[in-house]
């Protein structure tokens, strides 16, 4: 089945034949990454609640804060490793979900990735100070994970295991966006959705304080400057981009949020449109 969830509050399934179910109703317009648990149990990043896992139709929030006594404020994404471990990122811990675009102007390192033990029920941080982490992966052998940096518009590579456990370094960089949720592919590589194309005009903001104040004080002006395109990118496990598809003025879907790949198709995910986009990759 293909999960998704909706800005309504619900998570609904699809059904190999291509019908939808609405599954289990959570409620509120804050639910962002959703993954599978090896335990058959569904992992959701609600932004204002936390990580919560759905079972069945109950619902369990197994993270709220960090054993430092911290709030997750802004709960994003999340991934199982095979051991039962969770990663899942706190895009800000300074800005809720309502606010993010003041995260976008202050351009300053207020996330962080955190993982969650199932043995002790604790939550602690991994990587402190990231620019609005978002999506995260881990590599085909988990000797690795990839989290995104949303506003730095690059990934980093965080490694797990081997010589290298526990040191933290670029993925890739440079992309010609912003990237929002990242996906292991079935021959190892990842796809990367771009939430946002780069634009010159978003450039020009960052290093304009006026401009800055201006959002800052009516952010709906963002939603008239964002460009329609949509761009989902392959990278391999060397960080190399292999391919990339897009749609440079969203005449088909734009704000793409997620790519998983499935049976020789690419299922999208997005903010601004009511449908779960699908290319055919063969």
């Amino acid at each position: 089945m293909l999960y998704t969830v909706t800005r309504d509050g619900w998570i609904e399934r699809m059904h190999r034949n291509g019908s939808w179910e609405h599954w289990v109703l959570i409620g509120g317009p804050s639910l962002l990454g959703i993954a599978t648990s090896l335990t058959g149990a569904i992992l959701v990043c609600d932004a204002e609640k936390g990580l919560l896992k759905v079972r069945d139709e109950e619902v369990t929030i197994l993270a709220s804060q960090v054993t430092n006594g911290t709030r997750i404020r802004f709960a994003d994404e999340a991934i199982e490793t095979s051991d039962g471990t969770i990663y899942f990122t706190d895009a800000s811990s300074k800005f809720g979900f309502d606010n993010w675009i003041l995260d976008f102007l202050e351009a300053r390192p207020n996330g962080r990735l955190l993982k969650y033990d199932p043995s002790t029920k604790t939550t602690s941080e991994v990587l402190p100070d990231l620019y609005f982490p978002n999506g995260v992966a881990v590599s085909e052998g988990e000797d690795y994970l990839v989290v995104c940096e949303t506003w730095r518009m690059r990934c980093l590579k965080h490694w797990l295991k081997g010589e290298e456990n526990g040191k933290t370094e670029v993925f890739v960089d440079d992309l010609p966006g912003y990237p929002d949720n990242i996906n292991l592919a079935p021959d190892g590589s990842f796809w990367i959705s771009l939430i946002q194309i780069k634009v010159p005009a978003f450039g020009l903001i960052s290093q304009s304080p006026t401009a800055k104040r201006i959002l800052a004080s009516f952010p709906t002006l963002v939603q008239m400057l964002k460009p329609r395109g949509a761009m989902v990118v392959n990278v391999g496990a060397d960080g190399k981009i292999r391919r990339y598809f897009d749609d440079s003025d969203g005449k088909v879907i734009s704000f793409v949020t997620s790519a998983v790949e499935f049976e020789g198709n690419l299922f999208l995910g997005s903010l601004d449109n009511n449908f779960v986009g699908k290319l055919l990759l063969k």
